[in-house]
C-alpha cells in the first residue's frame, strides 16, 4: 500500500512540475514561506531541543544500552560506518558548499554586520559552523537512533511508523497512523533526492564547463544524470557490503587527500587560527545563535539561511536516519551519539576551516576577487580557489570527481532506503524495488530540470518538513518512554536477583 501511494504521488508531482511548472512553485512558495513565517521559531526550539536531547541521552543511564542484544557486536568497522553515515548525511554538500558559504556570508553576512569587513570574516565562518556543525547532525542522530533501537532492540520493523508503538500501540501503527507516517517519509524521500540529483547535476555540469569548457546544457545535464543513474543502480545492486561500503570508504579517503592537500599548499598558519578562533566563537555563542530571531529589525537573513537549513536538514532526516540506522546494529547509545553527531561535526568544523579559510584568505589579503565570482556562479567557487594552489587544474578535477563519487553514494543510499520504506521495513530490499526507484528519481529530476521546475520542488521538499518536525519530536519522547520501561524493567530483574541471592544465602546460613 505504502509503495503503490508513493509511486502514484510521485509520478502526479513530476507530471504537474513538467506540465505546469510556474504553478508548482507558486504553491511551493506560498507553504514554503508561511512555514518560515509562522513557524521559524518552532524549527530553532525544536532543533535545539533534538540536540540537547541527543545529549542527554549519551551520558544518562541509557548511555550503556546496546542497539542490538547485549553481545552484539557492530556490523561494520568503524572507519567504514563513518564512511557511510558521512556520505548519505552531508558530503557533497560540503564539497560544493566548504568556499561558497563562508563568502556568502562575508558579502551578506547576518547580526547587522557591515558586508566585506573583519567582523563579517568571522560572522561568516562561525554560522558557517553552524549551519553544517552538532544541529543537523542531532536531527539525524534522534531519527537514526530511534529507528535502530526499535529496530534491533525490539526487534520492531525498520519503519518509522514502528518507532511510535510506546506511544500509540500496535493497532494505531498498523492502522491508518503508521501508514500516514510511512507515506511522509518516502515523499519526503523521493523529493529531496530527485531535487539533489538535478541540483548535482547542475553542479557536475558547472565543474565540467570550467575545467573542460563543456556546455552546461539541459542536455549535458540529462546525460550526466543518465551516467551517474547507471553507476548508481549498479552500486545499489550489489547490496550494502560492496558498492556503499566500497565507494563511501574511497569517498572519505578522496576528501581527507583533498583536504590535507589545501590544508598543507594553502595558507596553512591562516587555517589554523580560524579554526581555533572560530570553534571558540561557535562554542560560546551556540546558545544564542539557536534562539536568534530578528523580530525587530525585520531582518530576512535569518529565514533565507539558518531557517532554511533547519528545514532542510528535517525534511532529509527520514531518509538519512533510515540510512544510519540500518548501518548502526550493535553501537551503544552513548556511541551512537557521539560517532553520529560529534566526529562528523568536528570534521566538518575542520572542512570549512580548510576551504572557508583559503577563500576568505585569498579574497581579503590576495585580492583573489572570489565572493563575486559565488555571486556570479556559487558552482565555480570551489574551483576558483583550488586553482589559486599549486596543481590547481588537477585538484580541481578530483574535486569534481569527489563530488560525482558523492552524488553516486546519495543516490545509491536513497535508492536501498527507499526500498526498505516501501517493502515493510525489509532490511535487504529486493534489487526490483531499488532499481525501480533508482529510475523513478532519475526520470523525475530529468522532467523537473527540462521543464525548469527544481526551485519549485526543493522549497516543496523544505515545506514538507514542518510536520516532519512534530513527528521527530514525537520519536524522542516514544524513545525515552521505551527507554525508561527497558531501565525500570531492568531494575526490576535486579531487585529479583538480589533477593534470590539473599533467599539462598539465608537457606544457606540456616543448614548450616
Amino acid at each position: 500500500m505504502v509503495f503503490t501511494i508513493t509511486l502514484i504521488i510521485a509520478i502526479l508531482f513530476a507530471l504537474w512540475g513538467a506540465i505546469a511548472p510556474d504553478s508548482l512553485a507558486a504553491a511551493a512558495n506560498q507553504a514554503y514561506n508561511f512555514s518560515i513565517q509562522n513557524f521559524g521559531w518552532f524549527y530553532l526550539l525544536a532543533t535545539l531541543f533534538f540536540l540537547l536531547f541527543a545529549l542527554y541521552l549519551a551520558f544518562s543511564r541509557y548511555g550503556n544500552i546496546r542497539l542490538g542484544d547485549d553481545d552484539d557486536e557492530p556490523e561494520y568497522s568503524t572507519l567504514s560506518w563513518l564512511s557511510m553515515l558521512f556520505s548519505a548525511g552531508m558530503g557533497i554538500g560540503l564539497v560544493f558548499w566548504g568556499v561558497a558559504e563562508p563568502l556568502s556570508h562575508y558579502l551578506s553576512p547576518p547580526e547587522g554586520a557591515k558586508g566585506g569587513t573583519t567582523e563579517a570574516a568571522r560572522l561568516a565562518m562561525r554560522y558557517s559552523f553552524f549551519h553544517w556543525g552538532l544541529h543537523p547532525w542531532a536531527i539525524y542522530t534522534v531519527i537514526a537512533l530511534s529507528l535502530a533501537y526499535f529496530q534491533f532492540r525490539k526487534g520492531y520493523k525498520g519503519l518509522i511508523s514502528f518507532t511510535f508503538i510506546p506511544l500509540f500501540g500496535e493497532r494505531l501503527v498498523n492502522g491508518w497512523l503508521g501508514k500516514t507516517i510511512d507515506i511522509l517519509a518516502v515523499i519526503a524521500t523521493i523529493f529531496g533526492v530527485a531535487t539533489s540529483l538535478g541540483l548535482g547535476a547542475l553542479q557536475i555540469g558547472g565543474g565540467l564547463h570550467h575545467l573542460f569548457g563543456l556546455p552546461n546544457t539541459a542536455w549535458s545535464q540529462i546525460l550526466i544524470i543518465t551516467v551517474v543513474t547507471v553507476l548508481f543502480l549498479l552500486s545499489a545492486s550489489s547490496g550494502l557490503d560492496k558498492g556503499i561500503k566500497i565507494l563511501s570508504n574511497a569517498n572519505l579517503i578522496i576528501a581527507l587527500l583533498l583536504m590535507v592537500f589545501v590544508w598543507v599548499t594553502g595558507p596553512t598558519s591562516f587555517i589554523f587560527d580560524t579554526f581555533t578562533t572560530t570553534l571558540g566563537s561557535y562554542l560560546q555563542n551556540i546558545i544564542n545563535m539557536s534562539l536568534r530571531l530578528t523580530p525587530f529589525s525585520e531582518s530576512t537573513w535569518i529565514g533565507a539561511w539558518t531557517l532554511f537549513y533547519w528545514a532542510w536538514w528535517i525534511a532529509w532526516a527520514p531518509f538519512v536516519g533510515t540510512f544510519i540506522a540500518r548501518v548502526s546494529k550493535g553501537r551503544t547509545i552513548k556511541e551512537f551519539v557521539i560517532y553520529v553527531m560529534i566526529i562528523p561535526s568536528l570534521f566538518g568544523f575542520i572542512w570549512f576551516s580548510v576551504f572557508g579559510g583559503t577563500g576568505l584568505q585569498l579574497e581579503m589579503f590576495d585580492f583573489a576577487n572570489l565572493a563575486e565570482a559565488v555571486q556570479r556562479d556559487t558552482t565555480t567557487a570551489l574551483f576558483i580557489t583550488l586553482e589559486q594552489l599549486p596543481l590547481g587544474t588537477i585538484i580541481a578535477f578530483i574535486a569534481t570527481l569527489l563530488i560525482m563519487t558523492f552524488f553516486i553514494t546519495s543516490a545509491d543510499s536513497a535508492t536501498f532506503v527507499l526500498g526498505m520504506l516501501t517493502s515493510d521495513g525489509n532490511l535487504n530490499p529486493s534489487n526490483k524495488v531499488k532499481i525501480t526507484w533508482g529510475i523513478l528519481q532519475s526520470g523525475i529530476a530529468v522532467v523537473l530540470l527540462i521543464s525548469g521546475g527544481l526551485n519549485g520542488l526543493q522549497t516543496a521538499s523544505v515545506a514538507a518538513a514542518l510536520p516532519f518536525a512534530v513527528v521527530l519530536i514525537g520519536m524522542c519522547f516514544s524513545l525515552l518512554k521505551a527507554l525508561q520501561a527497558e531501565d525500570k524493567e531492568r531494575r526490576r530483574k535486579e531487585k529479583q536477583q538480589r533477593m534470590k541471592l539473599k533467599q539462598l544465602l539465608e537457606e544457606s546460613t540456616a543448614a548450616k
